[in-house]
């Protein structure tokens, strides 16, 4: 959805790893030897706190659920038109990535939505089989999800509807309002600590399925033949990389 201004920890963040990086070489090296590109995003160590989330199960859950694995995550919402089809494309494309580098699972895709209000179990449930993220999607209580997104730094607020109103792809009925949200990519380690923040939408190369593609509007059009302030599938696989200690090839690179 729309931008919103880049969180101030995660500018502190950087400022404070400027010093750092002025002495070494962006590069890392691996266990196994093989040089590692630099990270894209902003590293971090900060524990993510322990909120109540549902699955698409409709049953409780929460990012705990998740410990002993490196989790991928991203703000999303079932009716968006401008950026999260092409997130949920990009996630695609990484989990391809990923199970292909023997990595499937050591690694957990997360979706959590910014609107709880529409987004119940079932929608979710609906957008998976639609759009094939085959991923873990949450909801929750609006208090709850607040509190996360709060400390990831993500904003998002409800907004008016243009018109003509989009039609809502499940329920085919003319959608009410929208949810306008900062977009980012976010990366924890097995312990639940947040440790790199990518902020931006994705650049997926112009690849999307057609049943993502139909769920754009002009504005998602043009986010994905045309993105600003973007972060690649291959820059979000070198960071989950740098964390895994190993190279994460793109699909088809």
């Amino acid at each position: 959805m729309r931008p919103r201004n880049v969180p101030l920890r995660f500018l502190a963040a950087a400022v404070a790893a400027l010093l750092p990086l002025l002495l070494i070489v962006g590069a890392v090296v691996s266990r196994s030897g093989v040089l590692l590109p630099p990270v894209t995003g902003v590293q971090l160590d900060e524990p993510v706190p322990a909120v109540p989330l549902v699955d698409a199960a409709g049953q409780p859950s929460s990012l705990s659920s998740l410990h002993g694995r490196y989790v991928v995550l991203a703000p999303f919402l079932t009716l968006c038109h401008e950026v999260c089809p092409i997130t949920t494309g990009a996630f695609l494309q990484m989990q391809a990535a990923v199970a292909k580098a023997g990595l499937a699972e050591r690694v957990a895709f997360v979706e959590v939505t910014v609107d709880p209000q529409r987004d119940t179990p079932a929608r979710l449930r609906a957008y998976a089989q639609l759009t094939g993220a085959d991923w873990h999607l949450f909801t929750g209580s609006a208090d709850q999800l607040a509190r996360l997104w709060h400390f990831l730094g993500v904003a998002y607020e409800t907004e008016p509807i243009g018109s003509p109103a989009p039609i809502d792809w499940w329920t085919h009925q003319p959608e009410t309002y929208d949810v306008g949200h900062s977009d980012g990519v976010f990366f924890l380690d097995p312990a639940g600590h947040e440790r790199i923040a990518i902020v931006g939408v994705a650049d997926v190369g112009g690849k999307l399925s057609p049943t993502l593609t139909s769920l754009l509007d002009q504005q998602g059009l043009q986010n994905l033949h045309a993105p600003q302030a973007a972060w690649t599938v291959q820059q979000a696989l070198d960071d989950l990389g740098h964390l895994l200690g190993q190279r994460i090839p793109a699909p088809n690179s």
